[in-house]
């Protein structure tokens, strides 16, 4: 057992492909060099050798398949007008790929965009602008609330010089998570960020969790990936409100809660990787409108949807046996649309305790997940109607021989979007529906460990199967072309049971525990935009309760019934100033009901047990923020300053830290507050380069504390200081390479700041080449550096992911590519 442990001790100290991951960092430096030094190839760029001009005939509409004459399309970098689409909303340009165009009509907002060969790209434009948004965009009257405009094109090759290559173009912010309905940046009262295809597909991090920690600010509970982590460390936590097992932050995929329904934790393998067309963030308090969960705010997660007749295979590996599989095919026929896509991936991980505090039991944590998602949608006129349904099965070791986890989900839903054309009382609106389930079975192994760590014990073997139900239908309708009108309702029913073995010195005892619970809501808004001034009012009023409790110790006890109800309003107003900056201000009221999770079942992180609380309330969260925004042609800059106070959080109490293991309860605390500023910019200072990223500072801490928590204490796993940055470039000759860096300041890990976890510092890279239009390699390194970045302290202390290293393929098959 010792050599074994020994051997894979040494296995994680010196991984087999650290040749590999050094060398990388030295590909890195050199593409660097290649980039800001090699007048050759700048050379190359600016005589017109590098790719040939192609005309490329666009076609511009709005969502309901209207065409959109008189739209101006203009160059990116230059402004230059390069043409108006005709009374059929189309225009032929001849440019190379990839064309970084700018749109404009009036009453839209003006977007950017880009394709390369054969891509199909959706822009999103606001139809509530009174006033032309280019000073020569042509008179276009809106009355529709939520328009898109698709840009669909062929192309020919000609052989005129193409000027110099391009990347991808910083992109206009439309947010749609924040009020339902699409606002541009600069009219947008919440503060939103957009991750696009690009900045996710440009990542080193392979899972959603690692994408999202580019905004600053954005943190699971513990900083561990979620290629290693424990599913119950996996909250998400934005504006430095942290999170304990369930999330203070609601996630969100076409109108359809993700969050997991019997603990809200996040399952951040679940969604395939190519299934994911963008992500959407809105921090603050959106329980106006999303009720339960979105304390923190809101993540919307954007699916593709079927385009074109499209194949597409990634793949790709790399150190600590890391891999990552995605095919993708998609189809369209007349109405009729189908998307397919699926994945496997996994790493076999590493020893998670630190090298100086590891026994006999430390083994790597790691997962081994498999995901599949089918879509099937018809679209005719202003109706689209579909079908979709999704899978994930996931096998995770947490770092003992002994402590496992496993999870299978399988969701669908269906639903339809309509858009009513003609003269009557419904022209303009938008009628939105959902139906939607998911069945899910995990199962967790629990252990004591000696204080050696060399030896362990089971002593508690969880199934926990749930199953949810829920409907969602919201409609909106133009009342006025600067004033628009929303409401909508929604109900969230959930099943859950609990079936544990117990094994206390030796002997077998059983727990089983049979749970309801119930959310729903309505809401409205009223939206009002006019020249320079957009005003939002909103309110949403939930019924939560919790029932058909009942929990067997072998014998039957009726668990106590929770029936609350909140109402959540919010005011937001954004002010104009000129043509590139406005003032912004929202405040909100929030709350977040306590799982079943919460409630009713013990959970186990290392050598730390957790024990629930049935008497437990919801959180109440109050906040306001206020802030500068400014879009230039080169990119946008945004500031906030945000407050929330939350009453009642639900947080995990040390009760004994003598016992093994150590024991905490959840409890409802007396009140913590967040307050600090954030600051948000997306530049592209050249035609070849971009620049985004951002910076927070929070003071999270506790105003009214219980016991160990007193007031003064920092809020668990939330530091102070954060910031990231992602600078990219692109050359047609080399390719594009794109670093990210992130710091984070120190933090506690407990309610009693005990345990301290320093600071960090932690550099990524990725570096691609296309070679023709159908193949691309790439190549990515996680902790360039190799930092030591401390994850957790429970109480032993766990570390974050080494260097990583990774090397794959994306071959895409079709006229169209994404």
């Amino acid at each position: 057992m010792l050599d074994a442990n020994a051997a894979l001790r040494a296995k994680v100290s010196n991984p087999p492909l650290y040749r590999v991951s050094v060398a990388l960092a030295a590909l890195f430096c050199v593409l660097a060099l290649l980039f800001f030094a090699s007048p050759r190839a700048e050379a190359q760029a600016n005589d017109g050798t590098a790719q040939a001009l192609k005309q490329i005939t666009g076609l511009v509409v709005d969502q309901t398949g209207a065409v959109i004459p008189g739209a101006e399309i203009r160059d990116t970098a230059t402004g230059k007008l390069l043409g108006v689409t005709d009374a059929s909303g189309q225009l032929t340009l001849t440019c190379a790929a990839p064309c970084s165009v700018r749109i404009f009509a009036r009453g839209f907002n003006p977007t950017n965009t880009e394709w390369r060969d054969g891509s199909r790209i959706a822009l999103a434009i606001d139809p509530r602008s009174s006033g032309p948004v280019s000073d020569t965009g042509p008179p276009i009257p809106v009355d529709r609330p939520a328009i898109d405009a698709r840009i669909e094109y062929t192309q020919q090759p000609t052989t005129p010089p193409a000027p110099a290559s391009v990347i991808p173009p910083v992109q206009d912010t439309v947010s749609v998570t924040a009020y339902r309905t699409p606002l541009g940046e600069l009219e947008s009262p919440a503060s939103t960020r957009t991750l696009t295809t690009q900045d996710l597909q440009q990542s080193a991090a392979i899972t959603l969790d690692g994408q999202l920690r580019l905004i600053p600010g954005a943190e699971t509970f513990r900083r561990s990936s979620s290629l290693v982590a424990n599913p119950s460390s996996q909250g998400i936590s934005l504006r430095g409100l942290g999170s304990t097992s369930a999330s203070r932050t609601l996630v969100t995929e076409d109108d359809i809660p993700l969050n997991d329904a019997f603990a809200g934790w996040i399952h951040w393998e679940e969604l395939p990787e190519l299934s994911i067309h963008s992500v959407e963030v809105v921090r603050g308090g959106a329980s106006d409108l999303y009720g339960s969960s979105a304390i923190g705010g809101v993540i919307n997660v954007m699916q593709e949807h079927p385009a074109g007749n499209l194949a597409e295979l990634k793949s790709d590996y790399g150190s600590e046996d890391t891999y990552d599989t995605s095919l993708l095919l998609e189809g369209k026929h007349g109405p009729w649309g189908a998307l397919a896509t699926g994945g496997i991936l996994g790493t076999d991980g590493y020893i998670l305790t630190a090298p100086n505090q590891r026994g006999l039991i430390d083994v790597p944590s790691n997962v081994h997940a498999q995901n599949g998602l089918a879509l099937i949608d018809h679209q005719r006129g202003g109706l689209r109607l579909f079908l979709r349904g999704s899978a994930m099965n996931e096998a995770r070791n947490n770092g003992t021989p002994v402590q496992k986890n496993g999870t299978r989900l399988w969701r669908f839903s269906t639903g339809s979007d309509w858009k009513p054309t003609g003269d009557g009382f419904l022209n303009g609106s938008t009628l939105t529906f959902r139906a939607y389930g998911s069945a899910q079975h995990y199962r967790q192994t629990f252990s004591t460990i000696a204080t050696n760590r060399n030896s362990e014990i089971l002593n508690r073997f969880a199934k926990t199967p749930d199953d949810e139900m829920g409907l969602v239908l919201h409609w909106s309708k133009p009342i006025t072309p600067a004033l628009l009108f929303l409401a909508g309702a929604d109900t969230h029913d959930v099943r859950a049971g609990d079936f544990e073995s117990v094994i206390k010195s030796g002997n077998l005892s059983y727990v089983n525990l049979n749970d309801r619970q119930r959310q729903t809501g309505a809401y409205a808004e009223l939206l009002w935009s006019r020249k320079a001034w957009t005003i939002s009012g909103s309110g949403r009023v939930d019924w939560f309760n919790n029932f058909d409790g009942q929990q067997w110790l072998p014998t039957a006890t009726p668990e106590p019934q929770i029936a609350q109800h909140v109402f959540d309003p919010r005011l937001g107003i954004a002010r104009k100033i000129g043509e590139h900056f406005a003032l912004t201000g929202s405040g909100f009221r929030a709350y977040r009901a306590p799982t079943a999770n919460e409630l009713y079942r013990s959970t186990q992180v290392g050598s730390l047990l957790t024990l629930p609380n049935n008497n437990l309330l919801s959180e109440r969260a109050t906040g306001w923020e206020t802030g500068i925004a400014m879009e230039q042609r080169w990119g946008t800059v945004r500031t906030s300053y945000f407050w929330t106070q939350v009453n009642r959080p639900i947080t995990s109490l040390t009760i004994n830290t003598t016992s093994n293991p150590m024991q905490l309860k959840r409890e409802n605390l007396g009140q913590i507050e967040s307050r600090g500023v954030s600051l948000d910019l997306e530049v592209q200072p050249t035609r070849w380069m971009a620049l985004q990223g951002g910076y927070q500072y929070t003071n999270a801490d506790v105003t009214k504390g219980t016991g160990d928590a007193p007031a003064g204490n920092w809020i668990p796993q939330v530091a102070h200081n954060m910031a990231s940055a992602q600078l990219r470039a692109y050359r047609d000759s080399i390719g594009t390479i794109s670093l990210q860096a992130r710091i984070s300041g120190h933090q506690f890990d407990d309610d009693a700041n005990d345990y301290l976890l320093h600071s960090y510092f932690k550099l990524d890279a990725y570096a691609s080449h296309d070679f023709g239009k159908r193949i691309e390699l790439f190549t990515s390194g996680e902790n360039l550096l190799n930092r030591q970045i401390e994850v957790g302290r429970t109480p032993t202390l766990t570390l974050g992911t080494p260097r990583v290293a990774r090397i794959g393929f994306l071959f895409k098959l079709g006229p169209a590519a994404k």
